[in-house]
């Protein structure tokens, strides 16, 4: 997609995320983005934005029940237009095209919220939760607070995307074919921030002295390979919280056997799933607020392929409120 303002990589930023894992862009999104984003979490957590499917604060709550109500919301770009927006927003996506593309599928949003007093999330690779065949996912990580060590900001650990994916017992082929690697261990407890209980804390300590705080700024957008190992810490300030909007995206010519926990029809859920950017072979969907993407251009795809239509768009408007998931402890 050629556009004035596109946001070009180097090639030393390239060279950075194929050997780390992860790369920062820093004042990737202006302020003013970031000032609406906030305002809209703002409005969420007094409950002035009410959306359906999630549960606002009580009437007579106190601010500090309110600023505790969400930990994070899943899932909103099915139903808030501001969420589609930057999900596909175009110079993060212009990265992720780079990236992973040049054909983008956009999976999922996250708001996390994540107020004072709140413990991280412990060590976890994100295909292990969207897998992708063949895999290809990837996230971004738009900071709307300043994130740091303080408010319990990520920590990514550099070189652990060559890692494969550890599954637990009851997903031994979700990621890689069952005997393929003779010493893959399974493991419990991942994202569990208790380390003894968390199966990945072994394989993190081969690279503890690696690790690093992803210390980042309002506008400042962290884009991570599905495979790196990452958590976070406890936000241990009494006054700031530490809000990001999360996104998940994979190369659209991947099979996507997933729809956020939802039941989806046929082997794949990707006719569920935005085209972003490029084309595709596979059945994908429009943005439901219109968004300018690809999606909407669909003579431009090489081969021709349409969005899906018909029954799925009706299967989906049942489905879309069970797939927002508000987690509150």
């Amino acid at each position: 997609m050629n556009r004035p303002d596109r946001f070009q990589l180097s090639v030393d930023d390239y060279i950075a995320y194929r050997r780390d894992g992860y790369i920062i862009i820093r004042n990737l999104v202006s302020q003013e983005e970031i000032a609406e984003i906030w305002q809209h979490t703002v409005d969420l957590m007094s409950g002035i934005t009410v959306i359906e499917g999630v549960e606002p604060p009580p009437g007579d709550a106190s601010e500090e029940e309110r600023a505790q109500h969400f930990l994070r919301v899943h899932m909103l770009h099915r139903k808030h237009e501001l969420h589609e927006r930057y999900l596909l927003h175009p110079r993060i996506c212009d990265v992720l095209e780079t990236l992973v593309g040049p054909d983008l599928l956009a999976l999922q949003t996250m708001l996390f919220l994540k107020p004072s007093g709140r413990e991280g999330q412990g060590y976890h690779q994100d295909s292990y939760y969207i897998p992708t065949y063949p895999d290809t996912l990837l996230g971004s990580w738009l900071a709307i607070d300043r994130a740091d060590e303080d408010n319990g900001c990520v920590l990514v650990t550099p070189g652990s995307h060559y890692e494969p994916i550890y599954p637990d017992a009851g997903r031994l082929s979700q990621n890689h074919v069952i005997g393929s690697m003779h010493d893959l261990a399974t493991i419990e407890g991942a994202s569990s921030s208790v380390p003894e209980k968390n199966g990945l804390t072994p394989v993190a300590a081969k690279y503890e002295s690696k690790e690093v705080p992803a210390v980042m700024d309002p506008g400042d957008v962290m884009f991570f390979h599905g495979h790196v190992l990452h958590r976070s810490l406890s936000n241990t300030t009494t006054d700031r919280s530490r809000r990001a909007f999360v996104s998940h995206y994979c190369n659209a010519r991947s099979w996507v056997p997933w729809n956020h926990g939802m039941p989806f029809d046929g082997p794949s859920g990707n006719h569920l799933h935005i085209l972003a950017r490029g084309s595709t072979h596979i059945p994908y969907a429009l943005p439901k607020f219109g968004t300018p993407c690809d999606a909407l251009d669909p003579g431009s795809a090489q081969t021709g392929v349409q969005p899906w239509t018909g029954d799925i768009v009706e299967m989906e408007a049942k489905q879309v409120a069970k797939g927002i998931v508000v987690a509150r402890d």
